[in-house]
């Protein structure tokens, strides 16, 4: 099947980016090195594929799609590719080096092969993607994500703004996102709705002091109900634990991450397993 013909999948949240300028400044801001391992998610037929294939010997390609996954055959031969929904992936089988999480030389890390991923994320599952990124960010050096706009908003909101919420807290304390740029909806085909924008994740930030999984429960419990005060939307987490030297007499987007990260570090001491 040509490109030409392929009908895209409005199931599927299908929207392949077609403008060159954009792909080129895509490729621009991707910082993997020829050496380095990169899976594309959601590559669709191909159109950013077709300038990744020459630079990166390491591909790697996962699309759900079987009609596209027969394109991309046809068109970049040799290169892996995993028909699977990209959130029943382990990323922790697939990528093939774990980074060490202690930088004792400098130079050896540097030149030391990295993890990247790259992709044009499907609207609708932007936030399980993130997550499960996140989740496996000890294997992983960067991503670099075309999504929503209102979502990449979220990912490098501050505290006290209407954006910041549990996207926010969650990736910020994991990594350090930069939004890079605004794409149109001409820049599609078909064109989606929304104005997307191109992110850089990097997962540069030292371990937690805390489990994922309590600071995932703190965040999402101050956040689903923000318009209450934190003494009451954490009401069921802190009853018997003595927090006089953390401020709960605000809603949850006037703490900034580390203090979320704080809390939960102290609250999973007050509970051990």
């Amino acid at each position: 099947m040509s490109t030409d013909r392929f009908r895209t999948k409005k199931r599927l949240g299908q929207h392949f980016l077609t403008d060159k300028n954009v792909l080129s400044n895509i490729v621009t801001a991707f910082p993997a090195t020829s050496n380095d391992w990169v899976l594309e998610i959601g590559p669709g037929t191909g159109a950013l594929t077709q300038y990744l294939w020459p630079r990166y010997p390491r591909l790697e390609l996962v699309e759900v799609d079987a009609e596209a996954v027969a394109v991309l055959h046809k068109r970049f031969e040799g290169v892996l590719i995993h028909e699977q929904d990209i959130l029943k992936v382990n990323l922790k089988e697939l990528s093939p080096q774990q980074l060490d999480a202690d930088r004792v030389n400098a130079y050896q890390e540097a030149a030391k092969p990295k993890n990247f991923v790259i992709g044009n994320l499907p609207y609708y599952i932007t936030s399980p993607i993130l997550f499960g990124l996140l989740e496996h960010r000890s294997r992983l050096a960067g991503a670099l994500l075309m999504m929503q706009k209102e979502v990449a908003q979220r990912l490098v909101a501050i505290p006290r703004t209407k954006d910041y919420g549990i996207l926010s807290v969650q990736t910020q304390l994991m990594s350090t996102p930069e939004y890079l740029f605004d794409v149109k909806p001409v820049s599609f085909s078909p064109p989606p709705k929304v104005t997307s924008a191109m992110v850089y994740v990097h997962f540069d930030k030292p371990a937690l002091t805390c489990s994922d999984k309590m600071l995932k429960t703190v965040v999402r419990t101050a956040f689903n109900q923000r318009r209450k005060k934190l003494s009451n939307a954490l009401k069921s987490m802190i009853q018997g634990v003595d927090c006089l030297h953390f401020d709960l007499d605000v809603r949850a987007e006037e703490w900034t991450p580390d203090i979320y990260a704080e809390f939960a570090t102290y609250l999973e001491a007050q509970f051990p397993e």
